[in-house]
């Protein structure tokens, strides 16, 4: 079995969330596929625009017209993602697909080593580290691609959900 890595698929513009709605619901099909196509991603950040005179968040596509893969490459996962519906090719010379190295990934928040962890979904957590250094929450989820744990902080009087690195908590 060989390994999996991070290949960018080079979409028609506009078209990268149904290419991964694409992919995404032809791995749910293709049961055998779900081994091979680990995770379809369109990189998003935060931008801040201003509009009327107010500051407004909005989620941008770093790189329209491209989706990530993590993915082992074979004749199967290529054909499957090189004929959906969108996908104009992977980008590599001709029609080789190259896997993005460990220091292309890294400004994309994609983090190939393990860490390993001491907490599940449902422990409470202490948060050591970052905005919200010394406070406790309960693991809602956990998020080993992006090694995040969503937790659940009183906010204003209401549970809200905060994204967490794995390295900023600790088990309590």
């Amino acid at each position: 079995m060989a390994e999996a890595k991070w290949y960018v698929v080079h979409t028609y513009s506009g078209y990268e969330n149904k290419v991964k709605a694409n992919i995404e619901k032809t791995i749910e099909n293709n049961k055998h596929l779900a081994e091979q196509i680990l995770e379809v991603r369109v990189p998003l950040q935060d931008v801040i625009e201003m509009k009327n005179g107010a500051r407004k968040t909005v989620q941008k596509k770093m790189f329209p017209g491209y989706v990530l893969l993590n993915m082992e490459m074979n004749d199967d996962t290529w054909y499957v993602v090189r004929n959906t519906r969108g996908v104009t090719g992977f980008v590599g010379p001709g029609s080789k697909p190259v896997p993005l190295t460990e220091a292309e990934m890294k400004p994309l928040g994609i983090k190939t080593e393990n860490i390993s962890i001491d907490f599940a979904e449902g422990d409470s957590i202490s948060v050591v580290a970052g905005i919200w250094k010394d406070t406790i929450g309960v693991v809602q989820k956990l998020d080993f691609g992006k090694q995040t744990a969503t937790i659940n902080v009183e906010l204003f009087g209401r549970e809200t959900p905060v994204e967490i690195s794995f390295a900023e908590v600790r088990k309590l």
